[in-house]
């Protein structure tokens, strides 16, 4: 049984679930989306990526919604063509965290090849230390394309979970988990051992990670509803990435229609309904922030 589970009170065959938002502040149909999807009552956290142009409406929805569940989504990367940001750390080009114009790299596969750990080190801080200090109430951290979870930035990005004292998104080790990464066997020994010795230290990690697709706009709600029979007792990471339609989101985002088909499908009260008739239970990151700041 996973052991942070047991410390929260829950049993053996417990399906628990953290209902997560990801790219709040990517543009300002997210923030608007977030907003609906927690006045409704089903998202339980969601995170933020500072670096994008709408994080500091980020900060100001925090500000008058107290309590809200809002971690710091680790961003490395700028996937769009044509609406781009990048680091708030620094401008120089040795660093290799920016592109020929000056961005952030497209793909975590480019930033895995020019970045310098170091130099990614200090970027993850950066981005969480802007979020503290606009005073965002952060419960976790996580990881934009999963960039700050590659091998050569797996350990700053724990080792900034640990000097906080927060949770972060991290599977427990599984071979099917290695394996489905494309971890080699060095690769995949030592996350086994890094992912033991976070949960001996009291670290909740995920048993599974589940994502509602971005690749169309066929009945998101009935996809959804799969997803849910779909969990195994344990706990679960469930993300998606809502965004209601605007010109914005149509001009900077290719795949649009599926965010707004995430939206949806999490605004509605057939999938609400569903949620709660089978037993699921939906939790938030505090309870986990709360068990990683009584364990270190």
């Amino acid at each position: 049984m996973n052991p942070a589970l047991k410390k929260l009170g829950f049993g053996e065959q417990d399906r628990v679930v953290i209902i997560h938002t990801d790219d709040i502040g990517m543009c300002q149909s997210t923030i608007t989306a977030y907003e609906h999807l927690l006045d409704f009552g089903l998202v339980s956290s969601a995170s933020t990526m500072v670096p994008c142009p709408w994080f500091p409406a980020v900060v100001r929805f925090c500000r008058t919604h107290d309590g809200v569940d809002m971690g710091v989504h680790l961003t490395l990367n700028s996937e769009w063509e044509t609406y781009r940001w990048g680091p708030i750390s620094t401008r120089d080009r040795a660093s290799g965290l920016l592109d020929e114009q000056g961005y952030f790299f497209s793909h975590p596969r480019e930033t895995v090849q020019q970045a310098r750990p170091a130099d990614v080190a200090t970027e993850l801080r950066a981005q969480l230390e802007r979020a503290l200090a606009a005073g965002i109430d952060v419960t976790h951290i996580d990881s934009h394309m999963l960039a700050a979870t590659m091998p050569p930035f797996l350990q700053s990005y724990i080792d900034l979970a640990l000097a906080y004292r927060l949770p972060l998104a991290l599977l427990r080790a599984s071979s099917a988990f290695l394996i489905q990464f494309g971890l080699d066997a060095d690769q995949q020994e030592h996350y086994m051992h890094v992912a033991g010795e976070l949960e001996e230290r009291g670290i909740p990690l995920f048993d599974a990670v589940m994502l509602l697709p971005l690749d169309g706009t066929t009945d998101h709600i009935a996809r959804t509803k799969a997803l849910v029979d779909a969990l195994q007792p344990g706990l679960t990471y469930l993300v998606l990435h809502p965004a209601v339609d605007t010109p914005e989101l149509r001009a900077c985002a290719p795949d649009w229609p599926s965010r707004v088909a995430n939206y949806e499908a999490l605004s509605s009260r057939e999938v609400r309904d569903y949620i709660r008739q089978v037993g699921v239970q939906v939790i938030g990151y505090r309870p986990l922030r709360d068990l990683v700041r009584t364990s270190t």
